[in-house]
C-alpha cells in the first residue's frame, strides 16, 4: 500500500482529504496548539494555508528562497515550544507558521506519513540572511531539553528540537523528473530546478553552509551504525517510525533482522511512539518464546537516540507475496484445474494461518494486525511465522490495536481476540479476491465478495458463511462490552458452514446492466457527491487534487473530468461548471499547464461545455508560459498542450489563433526533438516512464494527429520510432501478453501500461495497416483480458482496459465483448452504493474517487465507450473511436479532436 494514502484516508470517512478537513480524528480537537501563542501583536497578519496557521508582520519582505528553519516537537511539549518560539518570532518580527491542532501533529508524525516532511511543527522566515545566525542559536537555547522528532529532511542543530535547511520560501513550481510539478528553487542562472525534499538531507551545490553549521554538518557525518555489533546488509523496509534491516552477527554468521524506532516519530492512533511500541513488541515475543510461529529476539539495543530489536531473520516468502506469483486469475483464460489448485492451497494456507493464531491466542496474545505481509511461508509451505507484534495486545486487556491495515483492520467495537478472528475471516476471502479492503466502506459487501468467490472458483459458498458473518457482524452493533468475554480462535479455526436455519444474508446483486440503469446509478453519486462550497475541490477524487493549485479543477483528477463523463452521458451540472469557470478565471501560482493535470486539459473540456471565450482565455495565457521547459508528455507535458492548443486555435480568431499554432508548433517541435534523441540514445533516461500518459506513446499520439492534419509522413515516421521506443521497454507475459515494464512490475494498464500504447498503435495502423509494428497489436490486446484486476480506475484499473476493448478493432469482436462482459461483472464487484447510486473506490481501495483518472466518472466514460448509445462521445481526448484504414486522406482537413 503506498503509505501517502493512508494519511488522505484518515481525513474523511468516505472520500480522500486534507487532514484540516477532517470530520473524524483519532485524537480531539479541543485543546487547538494556537491558544499557547498568547496575544498576537498588533500589525500581524493571520492566514490558514492548509494543514499549516501562518503569522507575518504586515508588509514583510520575505525572499523567495533561503535557510529556513524547522522545529519539531513532541505531542505533548507542542505547547510549550510554540509559546517560546512564538515569543522570539514577535520579538525579531520574524515570519512563521505552525501545525495548530494536536490531531493535525499526529497524522504529520504518524507512522506511515510522509517521511520526508514528517517532524515538522513550526517552520520560520528569516527576513534577511543575517538573521538567520542568531535566531537559530538563540531559538536553540530557548527550546533547550525539549522533546521532539528528528527532522529527515534537515540538519538537527545539537540534540534539540531546532532543525535547518536550504529551500524554497515562496511557492514557485518547475517539473520534476517524472515531468510533474515539484516544488522550485533557483539556481545562480535564475533558472527553476527542483527543491529536494527527500528524508535525506541536502544542500543544492551551488550554496555554501554556514560556518556556523560546520560542527553540526560533522556531527551529521559522524553519526552511523556505530554501537551497532551486526554487520548491516540492506533495508527490508522504511516507515516514517524507522527502518528494518538484513543483518548478519559477524560472531556466528547467523543471519537477523534489526527493527529500529525513532523516538517521537511513528505515532499511532493514541499518540505512542515508534519507541514504545518496539519496547512493548519485544515485552509481547519474549511471552511467546518457544512458540515455532514467531520469531525468536536476541537482545535490544539503543544507539544513540534510536532503539532497535534484533531478532532471527525467518527465511520464506510473505504470504503477500507468494499469493501474488501463484493467483491464477492474472491469466486470461486460468482452467479449471488450476482454480480448483489455487482454492485448495487457499484453505491450507488459512489453516496454517488460523493454527498459528490459535498457539498465541492460547498464550494469551492478540496479535491485532494480521494481514498477509506480516506471515511468512516458509519455502516448503508446510510452516508460517507471524511477523510484526508491535499492535498486539493481551487477551486480557480487550484492547483494540492502534495500527492495521486496512484490508484486514477491525470495525469499531471489536476489542481483543475478536480483532484476529475478524482478520482472519478478511483472509478466508482475500486468498480468493483481495478486495477485502473495500470492508472498510461497506462491510455488507462481505457477502457480494463471498459469492463472486463461489462463482469464480470451486469453493461451496456456504463454507464462506461464516466468514461473512464475521466480518458483517450484527447489525447496528454498537461499541462493544469490554466486560464481555473474547471470543476464542480454536486449531485449524476455517470457518465451518452455518447451521440450515440462519444463513448469511444476501445482499441484492450489485448490476451495472443495462447501460441506462448504470448510467443513472453512477451518476446520481457523481452528483450527489459535489460540494460546490469548497475552494479547492467541486467533486472528490484523487489525493492528486491536494498535489498542485489546480489539481481540484483539472481533467484527470478533478472538476473537469468529472463534467467532461456527465456531459458525454448526457448530463450538465451548471453549478459545477460555474465552480470551474470561477476557480480558473484567474489562476494562482504554480497552477500546472499541462492536459490532464493542469490548464489545458480545462480549456479543452470548457471548450466542450460550450465555454468557448474562457477556454481561449485559459488557452492564451498557457501559451505566454515557458513552455520549453516542461516534459514532452502527454499528462503534463508539451504533447497533450500542443494538441489543446491547435483544437483551439480553430476557434479563435486570425491574431489569437496564429500565437496558439506558433506555441502549439513550438511544443510539437520539442516532442519531435525529445523522440529523436532518445532514439539516438537507444536508451531511455533513468527514471522516464513508458505508456501514454508519461512515455512516449503521448509523443507518438501527438505526431500521428499532426500529420492527420498536415499530410507530411516524416511524422508519421516519427510516431513510428517514438511507439517502437516504448515497445522496447516492454516484456512478454504468460498467455502470449506483452507487457509495459515499470519498475518491477508489468503494467497493462491505460495511462502507463500496454492498452494505452496499443491505442496510440491502433491510430498509427490506421495510416499504416502494413507496417510491422502491427504484429504488436495482439500481444498488447490479450495483455487487458485478465480474469482478475484489483483497482476499478481508467487509467491504472480495469475501467482503462474496457475503454481500449471496445476501442480497438483488431481481434475477434466476439471475443472482445465476451472480455468486456467479464471486465463490467468485475466492476460491479468493485462497486459500493452511494447516494442511492454507485461509486467507485479511487487508488488503493480505501475511499470513493469521483474522478476521472481514479473513479467513478472514468468507469461511466468507460461503461459508456462499450454500451452507451453513442460510444463517440465517451472518449479521451484527442483519442476518438479508430477509423478505418481506409479514413480521411491526410491533409484534407481532418480535424483534431
Amino acid at each position: 500500500m503506498n503509505p501517502e494514502y493512508a494519511a488522505y484516508a484518515a481525513a474523511h470517512p468516505l472520500f480522500y482529504d486534507t487532514a484540516h478537513h477532517a470530520r473524524t480524528a483519532a485524537l480531539p480537537d479541543a485543546e487547538e496548539y494556537a491558544t499557547a501563542l498568547g496575544t498576537v501583536p498588533p500589525g500581524w497578519e493571520e492566514a490558514r494555508r492548509g494543514d499549516w496557521r501562518s503569522l507575518a508582520p504586515a508588509g514583510a519582505h520575505v525572499p523567495p528562497q533561503g535557510w529556513k528553519i524547522h522545529v519539531s516537537a513532541s505531542l505533548d511539549a507542542a505547547p510549550r515550544v510554540l509559546a517560546a518560539t512564538a515569543r522570539l518570532c514577535f520579538a525579531r518580527r520574524v515570519p512563521f507558521k505552525f501545525v495548530p491542532t494536536r490531531t493535525l501533529l499526529l497524522l504529520r508524525n504518524g507512522k506511515y506519513a510522509d517521511r520526508a516532511g514528517s517532524g515538522k511543527f513550526l517552520t520560520l522566515y528569516p527576513p534577511v540572511p543575517e538573521d538567520f545566525e542568531p535566531l537559530c542559536r538563540d531559538l536553540a537555547a530557548a527550546l533547550d531539553g525539549e522533546p521532539g522528532p528528528y527532522i529527515l529532511s534537515d540538519l538537527r542543530l545539537g540534540e534539540g528540537p531546532v532543525h535547518v535547511r536550504y529551500g524554497a520560501f515562496a511557492p514557485r513550481f518547475c517539473p520534476g523528473p517524472d515531468g510533474l510539478p515539484v516544488p522550485a528553487i533557483a539556481d545562480p542562472g535564475g533558472a527553476l530546478v527542483p527543491d529536494p525534499r527527500g528524508p535525506v538531507f541536502a544542500v543544492p551545490a551551488w550554496v555554501t553552509p554556514p560556518a556556523f553549521l560546520a560542527p553540526h554538518l560533522a556531527a551529521r557525518s559522524a553519526a552511523g551504525a556505530d554501537g551497532i555489533p551486526y554487520d548491516i546488509e540492506g533495508a527490508l523496509h522504511f516507515s516514517n517510525g524507522g527502518g528494518v534491516y538484513r543483518a548478519k552477527d559477524p560472531r556466528t554468521d547467523r543471519r537477523l533482522v534489526l527493527k529500529e524506532a525513532r523516538p517521537h516519530a511513528g505515532l499511532a492512533a493514541d499518540g505512542t511512539d515508534a519507541v514504545a511500541r518496539l519496547t512493548h513488541e519485544e515485552d509481547v515475543l519474549r511471552g511467546l518464546a518457544g512458540l515455532d510461529c514467531v520469531p525468536a529476539v536476541h537482545e535490544h539495543l539503543t544507539v544513540g537516540e534510536h532503539r532497535f530489536l534484533v531478532m532471527d531473520f525467518v527465511p520464506g516468502t510473505t504470504l503477500n507475496t507468494l499469493f501474488a506469483r501463484r493467483f491464477p486469475l492474472s491469466r486470461s483464460a486460468p482452467g479449471e484445474e488450476a482454480l480448483a489448485a489455487h482454492a485448495a492451497w487457499a484453505e491450507r494456507m488459512h489453516r496454517l494461518v488460523a493454527d498459528a493464531v490459535a498457539d498465541i491466542h492460547a498464550r494469551g496474545v492478540v496479535m491485532g494486525d494480521l494481514h498477509m505481509s506480516n506471515v511468512m511461508v516458509s519455502e516448503d509451505e508446510q510452516r508460517v511465522v507471524l511477523l510484526d507484534f508491535e499492535a498486539a495486545s493481551l487477551t486480557s486487556e480487550a484492547a483494540r490495536p492502534t495500527v492495521a491495515n486496512p484490508a484486514f483492520a477491525a470495525p469499531r467495537g471489536r476489542t481483543g481476540q475478536a480483532v484476529d478472528t475478524y482478520a482472519l475471516a478478511c483472509l478466508r476471502l482475500a486468498l480468493h479476491l483481495p478486495l477485502t479492503t473495500l470492508f472498510g466502506l461497506d462491510r455488507a459487501h462481505a457477502a457480494r465478495l463471498a459469492d463472486a468467490v463461489a462463482e469464480i472458483f470451486p469453493v461451496p459458498r456456504a463454507s464462506l458463511d461464516a466468514a461473512v458473518r464475521e466480518i458483517e457482524g450484527p447489525p447496528n452493533a454498537g461499541p462493544a462490552d469490554p466486560e464481555a468475554p473474547a471470543p476464542t480462535a480454536s486449531r485449524s479455526a476455517v470457518p465451518a458452514p452455518p447451521a440450515p436455519e440462519s444463513p448469511a444474508p444476501r445482499p441484492e446483486p450489485v448490476s451495472l446492466s443495462p447501460w441506462p440503469r448504470a448510467r443513472d446509478l453512477l451518476v446520481r453519486a457523481l452528483l450527489a457527491s459535489r460540494t460546490p462550497d469548497r475552494a479547492d475541490r467541486c467533486f472528490p477524487g484523487d489525493i492528486a487534487q491536494f498535489a498542485s493549485p489546480a489539481g481540484g479543477a483539472s481533467l484527470g483528477y478533478g472538476t473537469a473530468g468529472v463534467l467532461h463523463a456527465l456531459h458525454a452521458a448526457g448530463e450538465r451540472c451548471p453549478e459545477a461548471e460555474e465552480w470551474l469557470l470561477a476557480r480558473t478565471k484567474e489562476p494562482a501560482s504554480g497552477t500546472p499547464c499541462g492536459l490532464y493535470d493542469g490548464l489545458a486539459g480545462i480549456a479543452w473540456t470548457l471548450d466542450r461545455l460550450g465555454h468557448t471565450q474562457e477556454a481561449l482565455d485559459l488557452a492564451a495565457l498557457v501559451a505566454r508560459e515557458p513552455l520549453h521547459a516542461l516534459p514532452p508528455s502527454l499528462h503534463g507535458g508539451q504533447a497533450g498542450i500542443a494538441l489543446v492548443l491547435d483544437t483551439l486555435a480553430a476557434r479563435a480568431d486570425s491574431a489569437e489563433a496564429a500565437r496558439l499554432r506558433a506555441a502549439a508548433a513550438r511544443c510539437a517541435e520539442a516532442v519531435a526533438h525529445s523522440v529523436r534523441e532518445a532514439a539516438a540514445r537507444e536508451k531511455r533516461p533513468a527514471g522516464s516512464r513508458a505508456g501514454l500518459l508519461h512515455g512516449a506513446s503521448g509523443a507518438a499520439l501527438l505526431l500521428v494527429r499532426r500529420y492527420e492534419q498536415t499530410g507530411d509522413t516524416g511524422l508519421l515516421d516519427l510516431a513510428a520510432t517514438a511507439l517502437r521506443l516504448d515497445l522496447a521497454h516492454c516484456r512478454p507475459g504468460e498467455d502470449e501478453t506483452l507487457l509495459v515494464v515499470e519498475g518491477r512490475r508489468t503494467m497493462p494498464y491505460l495511462g502507463g501500461g500496454s492498452a494505452g500504447l496499443a491505442m496510440v498503435l491502433d491510430d498509427y495502423l490506421v495510416h499504416r495497416p502494413a507496417d510491422p509494428l502491427a504484429a504488436h497489436r495482439a500481444p498488447l490486446r490479450r495483455a487487458a483480458t485478465s480474469r482478475f484486476y484489483i483497482q476499478p480506475g481508467l487509467f491504472r484499473g480495469v475501467a482503462g482496459l474496457i475503454l481500449h476493448l471496445a476501442r480497438t478493432p483488431a481481434g475477434d469482436p466476439l471475443g472482445r465483448r465476451r472480455v468486456i462482459e467479464r471486465h463490467r461483472a468485475l466492476l460491479a464487484h468493485q462497486a459500493l452504493p452511494h447516494a442511492d447510486g454507485l461509486a467507485f473506490p479511487g487508488e488503493q481501495l480505501l475511499r470513493l474517487s469521483m474522478d476521472l483518472a481514479t473513479g467513478t466518472a472514468g468507469c461511466l466514460l468507460a461503461l459508456g465507450s462499450a454500451y452507451g448509445p453513442d460510444p463517440a462521445r465517451f472518449t479521451l481526448p484527442f483519442l476518438p473511436p479508430p477509423r478505418p484504414t481506409d479514413g480521411p486522406r491526410p491533409g484534407a482537413g481532418a480535424t483534431i479532436r
